[in-house]
């Protein structure tokens, strides 16, 4: 029995093997009500199909079902997007931009429900503990938060499988799972099975999404991107709202193979990991947008842009989302992002996502300046003086040596 006495908990279900075991641990080992609530995030509709009955089925009083994959897009992901980050150079951070407005949804259950407590089925291994919690403490600190994987003896998929037989209670997973995926309208990851060994390379199985780079097309396919203040607002010549465009662009990339990654990532509580993700139509907007801001931002611009996006790479994946830092980094993005408007052409072939054609109303790319043939706009000379004053520090120590 817990030193905690709490009388209804609000749990983050998933409908899988560990969410399925947790609503009847609480029950008994809490003594309280247990409400459900699923986070729809664009995993797929047949990932939602009878998760209330399920959720019912293992002893949940009720269960809520809360449409977010509008809300993920617009004000998780595309406010990421215009930082630029990318975790450690090439993950795109599909499960940690789905975090915290998951955790926030969660908390709004708790409320509408009069919950006093909050659980979730992450383990004491990953980030997520930390995401969740971590917005826990920002939004509802007055709620008690349970943690079964860090409190519970069961060990195995063998022993809640037992455990949830000994209950009578239904469930469809079995002993065969090899893999961990995790899915939202962003991505879907995978990991464990023969990932666990950083020798193994990824079979087939690894790769839930798309198609073989290989197995691809080929032909290209050419898809246009209009953006505006940072954001796709439009594909291929029609208005969409960001949910809808990210739909479209993982139609695309799905069928090219484009947005595998195969990483070793550094995990906040210190171990590895390795996962296999694939992003599809987020590779494809990630390229448009860095082509327009090539056009758009000058060299200073961009090189705090650049610095901007590692800052928040860390920041989101840290599950830092909902702190003063957060929204100041991502403040400044949204400062530099508001002449980033423009078109891009994006190539899609064989893996891969490549900006061919660019413009923008806001270019500071000249023709005229950049031209090596002749212009009348540039004076070569002047390169000289400037040159001069540029290193001129570098001329003083080098005489300062010589005087030595």
């Amino acid at each position: 029995m817990s030193k905690v006495q709490v009388k209804k908990v609000v749990v983050a279900y998933s409908g899988g093997l560990d969410t399925s075991v947790i609503i009847p641990w609480l029950k008994e080992n809490y003594e309280c009500e247990v409400v459900a609530f699923v986070a729809d995030v664009g995993q797929g509709a047949e990932e939602l199909v009878g998760i209330e009955e399920k959720a019912i089925a293992s002893g949940a009083s009720e269960c809520y079902v809360v449409d977010l994959k509008e809300e993920l897009v617009k004000d998780y992901i595309y406010p990421t997007l215009k930082t630029g980050a990318y975790y450690e150079g090439k993950y795109l951070l599909g499960t940690s931009m789905a975090r915290p407005v998951i955790a926030k949804a969660q908390v709004e259950v708790a409320r509408k429900v009069g919950a006093d407590a909050l659980a979730h089925g992450c383990t004491g291994k990953g980030n997520d503990q930390v995401r969740f919690e971590g917005a826990f403490a920002a939004l509802a600190p007055d709620l008690h938060v349970i943690a079964p994987w860090r409190e519970w003896d069961l060990v195995s998929r063998e022993e809640c499988l037992d455990y949830l037989a000994a209950r009578n209670i239904p469930c469809a997973a079995s002993l065969t799972k090899i893999y961990s995926r995790d899915a939202n309208a962003w991505h879907i990851s995978t990991e464990g099975g023969v990932l666990e060994s950083t020798w193994n390379a990824p079979n087939a199985d690894c790769w839930a999404w798309t198609i073989d780079p290989e197995q691809a097309p080929n032909e290209a396919e050419y898809v246009t991107l209009k953006v505006k203040k940072g954001e796709v607002v439009a594909v291929d010549g029609k208005e969409l709202s960001p949910y809808q465009a990210l739909v479209a662009l993982n139609e695309k990339g799905v069928k090219h193979g484009v947005g595998r990654i195969d990483i070793v990532e550094n995990r906040l509580v210190g171990m590895k990991s390795r996962g296999c993700y694939e992003t599809p139509g987020g590779t494809i907007m990630m390229e448009a947008l860095r082509a327009v801001e090539q056009l758009v931002l000058d060299k200073a611009s961009f090189e705090f842009r650049e610095e901007i996006g590692i800052k928040a790479s860390h920041l989101v994946y840290d599950g830092r989302w909902f702190t003063p830092l957060r929204k100041s980094v991502f403040a400044a993005a949204d400062a530099l992002a508001e002449d980033i408007n423009g078109e891009v052409v994006i190539k899609l072939y064989k893996g891969q996502a490549t900006a061919t054609q660019k413009r923008s109303e806001n270019s500071l790319y000249s023709e005229e300046f950049a031209t090596f043939g002749a212009d009348e706009v540039y004076d070569q000379s002047h390169a000289g003086g400037f040159i001069r004053l540029y290193s001129l520090a570098s001329r003083i120590r080098a005489l300062n040596e010589a005087k030595k």
